[in-house]
This record gives C-alpha cells, structure tokens and sequence, in this order.
C-alpha cells in the first residue's frame, strides 16, 4: 500500500497524520508513505522526525484583515496559488499514491484536490468540532470524510459527502497509568490535583489566573497539588511571580515548569484540568476521563476551540469560560466548588470518559480498508 498524506502549518494537523499513519502501519506493516507539507511549517520538522519523507509545496492563507504587511502577505499567496497546482501533481504523479489522506493545513488543499481529480482515493480528517477552510472545501471533492465529532457537520454541507465519526487518535501512554501511580511518580499524596496549562508557548490569560489560584490555594494551605506549565510565554514572568509571593517552583504540592514533558503521568495524576481547548487536548481529556474548565483560545481560525470546548461542555463534562469573561474571582470560585463537591467532579469525569471512543484506530482502519480496496479493484 502506497499512502501520500498531506497536512501543514500546526501539530493540530500534523500530529494526526502521524498518528493515522501508525494506525495504518499496524495492519499494514509494509506500507509505504510520503507526507507532503511547507517547507517552513512545524512538519518540516516533525515529519522527517518521526521516520517519514516530506516532500514540500508552497502554499500560504490570505490574510482579510488589510495592512501593508498582511497585503504583502496576500501576493505572496497569490504567487504560491499559481503554482501549486503543478506542484501537487508533480507529488502525487511521482508517488503514485493507492490513497491520498489530508489532515487540514494550507498544503493539504492543492495535494489532496489534485490526487481526486487524477482518480485517487482520497479521504480527509476533520480534528475540530467547526471545520476549517480546506476541508471544508476538500469534503465534496474527497471519497470520505472523518470526523472527531458528529458536531462538526453543523457547519458542513453534509448530504454532499460519505463521511463516519472516528474520534481522534490519542497517545497510548494516556490511559496506561493510574492515578496512585501516577501520583508517586511526581512525588504527591493522594489529594486533590490541578494539572494547568496553555500548550508549549504558553497563554498569557491562564498563566496569569493560575498564578493567583496557586496563590489561593497555597496561602489557604487546602490539600491541593497543582501542576503548571506556563509555556515560552511565561518564562520571563511566571517564575518571577512566584518567588515574590514566596513560592516555590517544586515541593510536596507543586510542579511549575516551562514545558510539560511527561503529559500522559501530569494528565493521570490530575483530577481537574485547566487549559485551552484544542482538540488533540480534548481528545486526550475524554480518553483519560477528566473533568475540566476550558478558555478557548479566541485567536484561532473560525473560534474553532469554542465550538470544541461547548462538546464537552454541553455533555457536562466541562466549564467552559470565554476569555473575555474570565475573572481570577471566577477561576477560583469553579476551582473551590469542584475541590468541595467531589460527587459534582466525579460526574463531570465520568461524562468526559463517555464521549472517548476507544475504537478510533479500527474506525479509521475501516475507511482505510475501504478505499484501499476500491483502489485495488479499479486498478486491477
């Protein structure tokens, strides 16, 4: 089996086609398969990485909102536009893709419209609960579309496309320790742990809420352990307010670090969870069955994080708070609520836990196995 797989620009879309790529791999241990990205994106250094070859295409967004640097920004768009359509064809004639899987991501738009059109099968993978531009745009054009959640089609055209409900691949490091374990491994007793956070660079609206929650919690002396990872946006600032409130970054009840290295032992050992709202994120809250409160990022790509916080939310299993209206008071008012009413945390979990499908890798096995076979069939 021969797999071109096209993403770009962010892990959101890179990491799930790595991790559809391994899905693959299980049942097909002999394939063979080329990733076609930017060569300026994240996947020019993820993908080579993780054992892959990248083959690379210029594409770029068009900026709507007008300023010098962003109409500059547009011709150079425009520039990529006119040739990338050579430059997919050029990809996929080479490889001779059986299938053609996009993942979102500037790239994957010329590469996998290009591989339909020259007759492969093709299928794309929606992470978001609100799509974005390029699937939506590739879902009438591909063979199948997979979804993370059945919300997405709210915002799609759905009677023009075959599509299933696959989840999200997850870690599988996510679900394979316990939560005493896990504990005993950052050095913690068994009480009441935070794990907070704003992805690797950091978010400037949580690291300044959890600094006055850790301040909260530790001036009131609650058995609370608390991890936080304040980002390369932090680093200048957060430790720094912690040593003048008399702090520390490490004790019996604290782990405060730029980076978070070990997610799947912080994700085991929390029992809330304060973070953006990203769908690998969710999809690892769901597998591991942990409640949560949300503040979507509000600087994302169609408000995308609302819509894939408000699933979770709506199934009770999160608070979900807007940025614009998030208060320290407010932070710490659902904090102190969920530290006290232990049965309201136990059920948010729980309904966490039931929107995880632990079966994404043969739901998206089947799709595999489908297009692979019509493939076959039509190429004798």
């Amino acid at each position: 089996m021969r797999v071109l797989m096209a993403c770009g620009g962010t892990g959101g879309h890179i990491n799930p086609a790595l991790a559809i790529a391994d899905i693959i791999k299980t049942k097909y241990p002999d394939a063979e398969f080329l990733f076609a990205g930017t060569p300026n994106g994240m996947e020019a250094k993820l993908v080579p990485q993780a054992g892959y070859k990248l083959e690379t295409i210029k594409v770029a967004g068009f900026q709507r909102r007008l300023s010098l640097k962003n109409i500059g920004r547009n011709i150079k768009a425009v520039s990529y536009l006119a040739t990338s359509g050579s430059r997919a064809k050029e990809i996929v004639k080479s490889f001779n893709p059986d299938i053609a899987i996009g993942t979102g991501g500037y790239a994957a738009g010329p590469v996998i419209r290009k591989a339909a059109r020259m007759g492969v099968k093709t299928a794309i993978h929606e992470q978001n609960a609100y799509p974005g531009v390029t699937n939506k745009l590739l879902a009438k054009e591909v063979d199948h579309v997979m979804l993370t959640v059945i919300e997405a089609l709210d915002f799609m055209e759905k009677d023009k496309f075959e599509y299933s409900v696959t989840g999200l691949p997850v870690r599988s490091g996510i679900t394979k320790i316990s939560k005493p374990e896990a504990r005993r491994r950052l050095g913690f007793d068994d009480s009441f742990t935070i794990l907070s956070f704003g992805g690797s660079l950091g978010a400037g609206c949580i690291n300044e809420t959890m600094a006055e929650v850790i301040k909260w919690h530790t001036k009131k002396g609650l058995d609370i352990n608390h991890i936080h990872g304040y980002g390369g946006m932090g680093k200048d600032t957060f430790p720094a307010e912690m040593a003048t409130s008399g702090i520390p970054l490490k004790s019996s009840r604290l782990r405060i670090t730029e980076y978070i290295n070990d997610m799947d032992v912080c994700l085991a050992a929390a029992d809330l969870v304060i973070c953006r709202s990203g769908a690998s994120t969710l999809a690892e809250l769901q597998a591991a069955g942990r409640a949560s409160i949300l503040i979507p990022s509000p600087v994302v790509a169609g408000n995308h994080q609302y819509h894939n916080a408000m699933v979770l939310g709506k199934a009770g299993a999160a608070v979900v708070m807007e940025q614009k209206d998030v208060t320290n008071e407010k932070v710490i008012a659902a904090v102190e609520e969920l530290y006290h009413d232990r049965d309201k945390l136990e059920l948010m979990s729980c309904s966490a836990a039931q929107l995880h499908l632990n079966d994404t890798p043969k739901r998206i096995l089947d799709v595999i196995d489908k297009l692979y076979a019509e493939s076959l069939k039509e190429t004798g």
